[in-house]
Order: structure tokens, then sequence, then C-alpha cells
């Protein structure tokens, strides 16, 4: 782990590691929220504006977009510049988005908006994980990527599941969403003036802005065999945000206004929890176990869909949200003992364009083919690539975790990746 620089003038007092910390967690978690906040206010955007449900999707896409773009070439400038300028700059950018939603007045607005926050989340995604990495306590190194996972998760469920009861009180929640937003923003980015820095400058910063995906070779395998469960867990917070809406309301006939957003909030609460649970587990159990409940959680989601059951949809809503938390943290877990502070940032940032791509390509997909296909034929499709990946990744952690095992018995040097 990186040693924490204090080489900043004694006039200046800087926050010290635990608040840094804590800091960091409630920067991560703030931006999930802005990230999912506006999608419980989309059905009063379509009936104020009268765009298309086509729309709707593009605006998901260039979210996406705009994100990845910045992982892609900002994403590991904090590994030259340092985290506290990065994370600044980050958050006045997301500032920016929610003022943007703030005084929206069409279509366009939104969709700027959304590139604008895209951005801002990429950003600062990696000087956040790493951030969290390397302020996490000495006795407790596992808490760094354990919190980033959970602060991504809580954040999300906070944002949609605030916004989704707001929805439910007024007709005009941006109103009220957005200015707290923003200035929650802007005082953030106050507050993390006073963290210190944890990455000393160096050279190769307008080089590291080119596109790009870079793994470490002695990451490489571990990051590599860390995919299949990235995805399948991405892909089903992808299903939740582009389809359960639809699914709640026109596949399980669930007429209260706010259940999709509620659902979306559920799945990220039980992903918070399966986080948490995480920690008491090596990385690939955690991995191997997420995997398997993944794989039953999707079942009954699909199950649910058949029989038009309520009941059963919110069961596997949790099992596959305590599943996604299990293998997100344990692969971030199993990512970061795999790095060193020099690239930790762009290592993480790969791990994240892995995480949005998942997340975003198969809703996409998902959305141009719903009309054709119907919302459950698609529900359906979408749920059994979920399980086809949840396999291969419980299958992989099995084998990895029975070699490790016969490797510990004969004295061996255990695997740390296929």
């Amino acid at each position: 782990m990186s040693q924490i620089t204090m080489e900043t003038p004694p006039t200046r007092r800087r926050l010290g590691r635990g608040s840094s910390f804590a800091l960091l967690v409630v920067a991560n978690v703030l931006m999930m929220a802005a990230a999912s906040a506006p999608s419980p206010i989309y059905p009063l955007y379509l009936q104020r504006w009268g765009f298309s449900v086509t729309m709707l999707t593009v605006i998901f896409a260039v979210y996406v977009a705009g994100l990845l773009g910045a992982l892609l070439t900002v994403g590991s400038l904090s590994d030259h510049l340092g985290r506290r300028p990065l994370l600044i700059v980050s958050l006045l950018v997301a500032a920016g988005s929610t003022t943007i939603f703030w005084t929206a007045g069409g279509v366009t607005s939104l969709l700027i908006a959304r590139v604008v926050q895209g951005i801002a989340t990429g950003m600062a995604t990696g000087a956040l994980a790493a951030g969290l990495v390397e302020f996490a306590p000495r006795e407790r190194p596992h808490l760094g990527p354990a919190m980033t996972a959970v602060a991504t998760s809580f954040g999300l469920a906070l944002g949609a599941g605030v916004v989704g009861l707001i929805v439910q009180v007024t007709s005009h929640p941006d109103a009220y969403v957005f200015p707290v937003l923003t200035a929650a923003f802007v005082v953030l980015a106050a507050l993390v003036l006073t963290i210190p820095e944890t990455s000393a400058r160096r050279a190769g910063g307008l080089a590291s802005v080119r596109p790009k995906i870079r793994i470490p070779r002695e990451t490489r395998s571990e990051f590599v065999a860390s995919i299949p469960a990235i995805v399948a867990g991405w892909s089903v917070a992808g299903l939740f945000l582009a389809l359960t809406p639809s699914l709640v309301g026109n596949v399980l006939h669930v007429r209260f206004g706010a259940a999709g957003g509620l659902t979306i909030a559920l799945l990220f609460i039980a992903n918070s929890a399966g986080g948490l649970w995480a920690i008491r587990h090596a990385p690939r159990i955690a991995i191997l176990l997420g995997a398997s409940l993944l794989t039953l959680g999707a079942i009954g989601l699909a199950l649910s869909l058949l029989y038009a059951s309520p009941a059963v949809f919110i069961a596997g809503t949790v099992v596959s949200g305590v599943a996604v938390g299990l293998t997100f943290n344990g692969t971030l877990r199993s990512i970061s003992a795999a790095t060193t502070a020099k690239s930790r940032s762009e290592v993480f940032s790969a791990a994240y364009v892995i995480s949005y791509a998942a997340m975003s390509l198969p809703a996409l997909g998902a959305g141009v083919v719903a009309p054709s296909w119907g919302l459950a034929t698609t529900g359906y499709v979408y749920i059994a690539f979920v399980v086809v990946l949840a396999v291969t990744a419980a299958t992989h952690a099995a084998r990895m975790h029975a070699r490790r095992r016969t490797a510990l018995r004969v004295g061996a040097p255990a695997p740390t990746a296929g």
C-alpha cells in the first residue's frame, strides 16, 4: 500500500486517515446516487416533453458513453496528477451535470446532463477506488475494495429509492432533488481539499489520456479470471436499470407507481449486504458463493415472469442482489491484491470499463429487441445470458479453490488465477 504523503504546508490542516476514508466513501455514495436519481423521473419527463421510449434508451446510452470515454482517457490520470486534484474536478463536473438537470427544458438538456454526468463518474471512479484502498485501515486493508463495492451499490439504491418515493408526492421532483445534489457535490469538493495526497505526482500524465485499456503483466491473469463474474453481476444491474420498471408494470401487473424505483433500490440494498458479507470470506470463496447464488436468483426472476408473481420476483431480486455484492466485492479484492500503487487507478478503471460495458450493452440490446420480441421473451433471454455467465464464474472459482487447497496440502505455491 502506498505511503500517504504529507508534504503540504503545516499551516493547512489535513484530515486523518480514517476521516479521509469516510469522506471518500460518502463521495462514492453520492456519485452513484446521482447516477440512479434520474431513472424514476424519466416517466415524468416523457409525459412533460412527449418524447418516445426509444429516446429513453438513448439517454441511458449517452451516460454510459460519457462514462466509458472518461474511464478510457482520464480514468488513470490520478496515478500521475494525484488523487485529490482529479476528485475535486470530477465532483465539480458532477455538480455541473445536476445543475443542467435542475434547469432542463427538454430532451436536449437531458442528453447533455447525462453525458456530463457520465464523464464526472468516469473521472472519479479510478481515483475513488484507489483512494479507498490507500486510506483503508492498515490492520484491515480489505476494507478499501470492500467499501468501494458497498458504496457503489448503496449509492445506486439510495438514489433510485429516495427519488422513487419523491415522485409519488410531487410532479416536479427534479426541482427538489437536483438542487440538493448540486450543493452536496460543491461541499464535497471543498472537503476533498482537506484530505492528504496518497499518490505522488509523476511524469506521463499527457500520455496516459490516450484511450486505452492496459493491465500490468503481474495483474493480468487475476484480472482476466474475474471477467465472467464482473460481467454476470453488472448485467443484472443493467437488467434492472433498463427493464425492471416496464417488467413490473406490464408483465407482473403491479400498478404502484414507485414500484420500479423501489425494486431497483431493493436490488442494490441487497447488493450492499452481499458486499458486507463478502468481507468475511476470502475473495475466491466470495466469488464462488456469489456466482452460485446469482444462478439461483436469476432462475427465480425467470420463474416470476413466467408465473407473473411479484413475490417470487422480490425473492429473486434479493438473492440476485446479495450475489452481485459477493461477486463484485470478491473480484475487486482479488484484483486489488495483485496491483501496486503505481498502476492501481489504471487497473480499477479497466475493471469499471468492463463493468459498465456489461451493464449497458446487454441492456441496450434488450431495449432494441423488446418491441419485436415482447418484454417477457426479452427478459427470459437476458436472464439466460446472466445464468450462463454466472455458471462459468462459479465453475472457474470452484476449480481455483480446489487447486489452491491441493497446492496447500502438497506445499506447492498456490495458484492466483486461471
